[in-house]
């Protein structure tokens, strides 16, 4: 069992920086590839990006490449999400997941966090 929780959402102005982190619990949490997914309100949920077990891969959504970095922090049970250069279109609830691949496709992931909100203003 994986227990996550995000932190770092909250209200920044469109060209501003927010850093998401992913707090995990349990022992096993370096075995678990990482994914980071977003919702905005009337939409569908939406694969921002993803880092490899080991940290030695990531995969990012077209939108986001170059503005967002993912890492991860095995010593700390902790994943990040770096977001610069930031537009209204970023706002969302984001989540973060954990499972066998870092796999684009949310069906991938067997764990999930609670969210945090996006929000950037324009």
């Amino acid at each position: 069992q994986v227990q996550l929780v995000e932190s770092g959402g909250g209200l920044v102005q469109a060209g501003g920086s927010l850093r998401l982190a992913c707090a995990a619990s349990g022992r096993t949490f370096s075995r678990y590839a990482m994914g980071w997914f977003r919702q905005a309100p009337g939409k569908e949920r939406e694969f921002v990006a993803a880092i490899s077990w080991s940290g030695s891969s990531t995969r990012y959504t077209d939108s986001v490449k170059g503005r967002f970095t993912t890492s991860r922090d095995v010593a700390k049970n902790t994943v990040y999400l770096q977001m610069n250069s930031l537009k209204p279109e970023d706002t969302a609830v984001y989540y973060c997941a954990a499972g066998n691949s870092y796999d684009s496709s949310w069906l991938a992931y067997d764990y999930w966090g609670q969210g945090t909100q996006v929000t950037v203003s324009s």
